[in-house]
């Protein structure tokens, strides 16, 4: 076994400031998109497994100050994502209404957003963009979040990065309206059938 020496220690005294990490950098519709980007390679991911119960989700996301959660297996590969729109939202109400289940039946997997229904956006088309193009991206999906990926040595995808409409709400400091859009056909039913 490695031994390990004790690191020497000075005893504080004056005049000694803590760090304070620098306030969200004020950005523009033309700066770089990677200055709004959270780096999934810098930063810890909030997961949750697929058969933990909304509220369990729901608490987890207070805790850690997040408004979406990866879904991620026991093979720790992306299933699909959950947010706090999803379980505070008409997503719960639909989905217990048709399977007769109560609140605290209902599971992450049964109202997130699978994985064959989310869109990632190059980090090679990132290192390129301007804010205004991640804006416009959101706008068009109709989307909160969108995800980030890039490619493993062994061609694989792997997602390094995600784009939140808050995040960037707050760095430019002024709210973003999105107009919902419905990109599939259960979404555009689903938004018939509620009205």
């Amino acid at each position: 076994m490695t031994e390990y020496h004790v690191l020497p220690a000075q005893r504080l005294s004056g005049v000694v400031r803590v760090f304070e990490s620098a306030p969200a950098k004020r950005v523009t519709l033309q700066s770089p998109a990677l200055d709004i980007m959270t780096d999934l390679r810098h930063s810890h991911v909030a997961t949750i497994d697929p058969n933990a119960s909304i509220d369990l989700a729901n608490l987890y996301m207070k805790q850690r100050g997040v408004r979406s959660l990866f879904v991620l297996n026991g093979n720790h590969t992306l299933q699909g994502i959950i947010t706090a729109t999803d379980i505070l939202g008409e997503k719960p109400m639909r989905f217990n209404q048709e399977r007769h289940l109560k609140h605290s039946e209902i599971s992450v997997s049964d109202i997130m957003t699978p994985l064959n229904s989310l869109e990632a956006i190059s980090i090679e088309d990132v290192r390129h963009a301007k804010v205004g193009h991640i804006i416009a991206s959101l706008r068009d999906a109709g989307r909160q979040h969108t995800l980030v990926m890039d490619r493993e040595n062994d061609g694989s995808l792997i997602i390094c990065g995600i784009f939140s409409l808050t995040q960037i709400e707050k760095q430019l400091g002024q709210p973003i309206p999105l107009t919902e859009v419905a990109k599939t056909f259960a979404e555009i039913e689903a938004t018939v059938v509620s009205n």
